[in-house]
């Protein structure tokens, strides 16, 4: 069933305000980011302060192939960098608006 209850300018001012397909696409795969707890724990510790993954799975109580894992998928995205020192690799937030993204989803889910 279709309801065509829009007048053609009204139609046309909707179709102006929505963005391209990529940047809905580039959207969606920021989104997804924020998907998943354990990278939603990891960003949180890394928005207080640069850790290695040693620290973050002590801190969290999770396995470092894990945290790895995650940080792979973070690092590929460009939300976090890291620096290694000797042996030690640190990694901290990269993308000014993750913090105000965490934020954001925490307000909103109480």
């Amino acid at each position: 069933m279709i309801c065509l209850t829009v007048s053609q300018q009204q139609e046309d001012f909707v179709r102006e305000c929505l963005p391209p397909n990529g940047v809905l696409r580039s959207s969606a795969d920021y989104f997804f980011i924020f998907s998943d707890s354990t990278r939603l724990k990891i960003l949180c510790a890394l928005c207080s302060m640069e850790l290695c993954v040693g620290d973050l799975s002590y801190i969290l109580n999770l396995n470092q192939t894990t945290i790895s894992h995650q940080l792979k998928i973070l690092r590929d995205n460009q939300i976090v960098g890291c620096r290694r020192y000797g042996k030690i690799v640190f990694y901290r937030i990269v993308n000014p608006n993750v913090e105000k993204t965490l934020t954001i989803g925490v307000e909103n889910s109480v």
